[in-house]
C-alpha cells in the first residue's frame, strides 16, 4: 500500500504531485509552482527499499566476517548491485531447478552461524567454502537433472517449478 508509505507522505506534504507521469521527468513546473511526477515517487521507494535491505543483510555479513572494512564495503556493493543481481538470480531460478534449494541451505546454514556466533566460531574461510560448495552442487545438480529430463524430451525450464520433495528426498 504506497499510500501507506512514510516518505512518500512525507514528499506529498512538502510537493504537489502530479497525477500523471510527464515522459522522463521527475519534476515539472506548471504556472510557476514547481510539481512532483510520479516517477520521482517510484524511483524514492525504490532507492529506499535498496538502502532498507542493504541495512537488513548487515546481520548476515557480519555472521560471516567481524571486519568493518569488509561490513561497510558489501553493503555499498549491494546497494549498487542489487537490481541487476536481481535479474541474474531471476533467470538463474528458471534455468536451475535446484538453485532455489541451494539457496535456502545458505541462508539457513548462514542463520545457523549467526545464532551459535557466541558458542562456536566458524572461520569465514569456511564459511564461504561452505556457500560455495552448496552452490555449486546446486548448479551441477540441476544440469544433470536438465541433461536427464531432456533425454526424456521434457523441457528442464517448464520442470522447474515441479520439484518435489521426493525428488529432493525419495524415500527408502
Amino acid at each position: 500500500h504506497p499510500e501507506r508509505n512514510p516518505l512518500l507522505k512525507l514528499v506529498r506534504l512538502i510537493f504537489p504531485v502530479t497525477h500523471d507521469y510527464e515522459h522522463d521527468r521527475f519534476v515539472v513546473r506548471r504556472a510557476g509552482q514547481v510539481l512532483v511526477t510520479p516517477l520521482l515517487l517510484v524511483l524514492l521507494v525504490v532507492e529506499t527499499t535498496d538502502v532498507i535491505f542493504a541495512l537488513d543483510s548487515i546481520p548476515a555479513i557480519f555472521a560471516v566476517t567481524q571486519n568493518p572494512f569488509l561490513v561497510y564495503t558489501s553493503n555499498v556493493f549491494a546497494i549498487l548491485g542489487l537490481r541487476s543481481l536481481y535479474f541474474v538470480f531471476a533467470n538463474a531460478m528458471g534455468r536451475f531447478s535446484y538453485l532455489k534449494l541451494g539457496l535456502a541451505v545458505v541462508l539457513s546454514f548462514v542463520g545457523v552461524k549467526m545464532v551459535l556466533a557466541d558458542i562456536f566460531h566458524i572461520p569465514t574461510a569456511l564459511s564461504l567454502g561452505v556457500i560455495a560448495v552448496v552452490l555449486t552442487v546446486a548448479i551441477v545438480a540441476s544440469i544433470m537433472r536438465a541433461r536427464h529430463l531432456a533425454a526424456r524430451n521434457v523441457d528442464p525450464e517448464a520442470q522447474a517449478s515441479e520439484i518435489s520433495a521426493r525428488e529432493i528426498m525419495p524415500r527408502r
